[in-house]
């Protein structure tokens, strides 16, 4: 088999996941104890032979996250190799794989490419390991391969394949591609035994592909491919020119070319997989109790039945209900009936109609040199929590209505204020008057925590101006 080059393509928001999944901190980037789906994947691609450093595709509000991400697997060293491409807006699938694949072209002239959804659970490894060496066997000889997983249920929030002729063993020519169906279609595609769910992980050889964009989304084509040509590094990360950029349409790989091309083949995958796209997924996928429960966090329960309930911050009890999915994060709490997962776009619309900040916002909120958490607000104050990682530095910067206070509770800060830098312990304060020009960062090795009071007539997070910053986030501007 030759070289894989992996795309892990990471734009989607997981709305359906609302509340643990915001605009800001979508499902990929979760923590789910120690890693996050994100980094999973990664590993995943990772443990191939001989793979090449992975290639991620991800949005402007997201990139630290992933870079992060692959900082912790060593990655964006220059012995690591891999690569972030910005998308300077959303346009789905198909032009996020070709600006992935032209990236991947250079450094091979042909290169084979394995496109992977970044939100995936995949157990075991070995299996797909498997189904990647079928769909690297149709690849190679021409074929743009998709992975087909075998439907455990008559689900409605995927789309499906009918397989055709087997060409090799567990590798089928495509018949059909089937949209999400209702229920009715569901049930009847589960019975047939020869559809399997359309996973939307993809493997090709770079020529093929572009042979079958250019016939098929020929707009596509030509917009990546000179948007590419105009592409800037901006620190670890790669941007492409947003006006031209934004006049590409926005069209999945299935429309583009999956649906159109006569070189589709299906790898099956028998492994279990979710895409954790809804809370049927984290259901299905989870241990269930003797009454068909599944729980997760600090839960008592009384007489509940076939039901799902998810705390993240305090104590839930639930009584007498049944087919019920309760969710609970520090500022929001989910109730719905179970197979409601895919309606809670409706949540976020109405949300986001009345102006509501927890549509895309959590309380932590996450920056590239950590994150904080609002913990208490009144009309003239707030206080947050400050996490600044290891390496950690903030923008140097100034407000124009707050004054602040910082207590440090851990670890150990370098502070500059008005001129000055001094280092401040744990017990130790600072007082930052408004207008005061000033900076921290963690010099240590372990986070940095401190309680940041902020005291003034106006205290949005807007109300920052920043003088150097080494994100290379703008000056004199609000936040990224």
């Amino acid at each position: 088999m030759e070289k894989i080059y992996p795309l892990i393509l990471s734009g989607g928001s997981g709305t359906r996941l609302w509340p643990l999944s915001r605009g800001f901190y979508p499902k990929q980037f979760m923590d789910l104890g120690g890693d996050t789906l994100f980094s999973r994947t990664v590993a995943r691609a990772l443990a191939l032979p001989d793979c090449a450093p992975p290639i991620a595709i991800c949005n402007e509000g997201h990139r630290f996250l992933a870079a992060t991400a692959m900082q912790e697997q060593g990655l964006l060293t220059e012995s690591g190799g891999a690569s972030i491409l910005l998308e300077p807006a959303g346009r789905n699938t198909a032009p996020a794989i070709a600006l992935g694949t032209l990236c991947a072209s250079l450094e091979r002239e042909d290169p084979l490419i394995l496109v992977l959804s970044s939100d995936h659970v995949i157990e075991p490894v070995e299996a797909f390991a498997d189904a990647v060496r079928l769909a690297a066997r149709g690849a190679e000889a021409g074929k743009i391969a998709v992975f087909g997983v075998k439907p455990g249920r008559p689900e409605t929030g995927f789309g499906y394949i009918r397989a055709g002729r087997e060409i090799y063993p567990g590798l089928f020519e495509v018949e059909k591609f089937v949209e999400k169906p209702d229920e009715e279609g569901a049930r009847a595609m589960l019975a047939d035994g020869n559809c399997l769910w359309n996973s939307g992980m993809f493997m090709f050889k770079a020529s093929v592909f572009w042979e079958e964009l250019e016939s098929h989304a020929p707009k596509v084509f030509e917009i990546c491919r000179s948007v590419w040509g105009g592409r800037v590094m901006d620190l670890d990360f790669i941007r492409f020119p947003e006006a031209e950029f934004a006049a590409c349409p926005g069209i999945s790989m299935d429309y583009a070319v999956m649906e159109h091309t006569k070189k589709a083949c299906v790898a099956r995958l028998d492994a279990a997989w979710s895409d954790m796209g809804s809370w049927e997924s984290f259901y299905e996928s989870g241990t269930r109790d003797a009454a068909g429960n599944v729980l997760r966090g600090d839960i008592v329960q009384v007489d509940a039945k076939n039901s799902y309930v998810h705390a993240e911050h305090r104590l839930v009890a639930v009584l007498g209900i049944d087919g019920i999915d309760v969710v609970e994060t520090s500022d929001a709490v989910l109730v719905m009936p179970r197979g409601r997962s895919q309606d809670v776009r409706l949540v976020l619309e109405e949300l986001r109609k009345r102006g509501r900040s927890e549509a895309d916002n959590h309380l932590r909120v996450f920056r590239p040199w950590g994150s904080f958490e609002n913990l208490v607000a009144g009309e003239r104050f707030q206080v947050k929590l400050i996490m600044v990682k290891p390496g950690g530095i903030l923008s140097k910067q100034m407000h124009h209505h707050r004054s602040e206070h910082w207590i440090l509770v851990r670890g150990t800060a370098k502070v500059t204020l008005a001129g000055e830098t001094r280092i401040v312990r744990e017990d130790e304060s600072v007082y930052i008057p408004l207008g005061a020009v000033h900076r921290v960062e963690n010099p240590g090795r372990i986070p940095l925590e401190l309680i940041e009071i902020q005291t003034g007539s106006y205290l949005g997070e807007d109300d920052i101006v920043r003088f150097d910053d080494v994100y290379g986030r703008d000056f004199l501007k609000a936040p990224e």
